[in-house]
């Protein structure tokens, strides 16, 4: 089937594109609306401005859409009324948010659109293990939940990093894969890309109990390996 993706520049829908690929659809078109704060109830906003970047990486059409004072269904609803006739689904990254997921197929459903969902309902365990066994590159680009501090911006989501998460679960309820918005992250490298995306100018805010990483500047380069 020929896709389109709610690309956010984050684990889960980056993931969720390699999963799809490897199942035999085509996804053909990235898209990524823009919110005019962290706040956004649908999608994704810490350093969604770098997402072009990460489409060049995978070569693949990226259409962007701001969202502004509009409410994100109408803006949403506006974008596959686009896209209709070039797709047949709508490719997303929703693990376990039933709210999300309802808007989405709604809205999709109007067009005429499937909706393919790799990552529902899956563990996290399972998630996060795949994405170590992919050789995903994650950093953590947001936090708002109690254990995860300001230490946890800008950390690369290695081995250590998910034993970490999934203890906090056992001791703080923290959703591991950050479904519940304890986590935003950031995809600086994974099988789909041809380069790599590098940080090089970046700054953190922190907010008392929660706060994101700004990436100011960023740059494509060779992978090493």
């Amino acid at each position: 089937m020929r896709l389109a993706a709610l690309f956010s520049g984050g684990k889960d829908s980056t993931y969720s594109i390699l999963l799809a690929q490897r199942s035999g659809h085509s996804v053909d078109i990235l898209l990524t609306f823009v919110p005019q704060s962290v706040d956004s109830y649908l999608f994704h906003y810490p350093n969604i401005h770098l997402t072009p970047l990460q489409a060049e990486a995978m070569q693949k059409k990226h259409v962007i859409y701001p969202i502004g004072e509009r409410p994100e269904e109408e803006v949403l609803d506006r974008a596959l009324e686009e896209l209709r006739n070039q797709v047949e689904g709508l490719l997303v990254g929703v693990v376990a948010s039933s709210f999300q997921k309802k808007r989405v197929m709604e809205t999709a459903a109007r067009h005429g659109l499937q909706v393919v969902t790799p990552l529902w309902s899956r563990d996290p365990e399972t998630i996060l293990k795949g994405l170590l066994a992919e050789k995903f590159a994650v950093i953590v680009v947001a936090v708002a939940a109690a254990g995860l501090g300001e230490e946890w911006l800008g950390r690369e989501l290695d081995e250590k990093a998910v034993t970490e998460l999934f203890e906090l679960r056992k001791t703080l309820g923290v959703n591991p894969v950050g479904e519940g918005g304890e986590i935003e992250t950031f995809v600086l490298d994974c099988p789909l890309f041809r380069k790599r995306v590098t940080p090089v100018v970046t700054k953190k805010v922190w907010r008392g109990f929660h706060g994101y990483l700004y990436i100011e500047k960023a740059c494509l380069a060779d992978k090493t390996t």
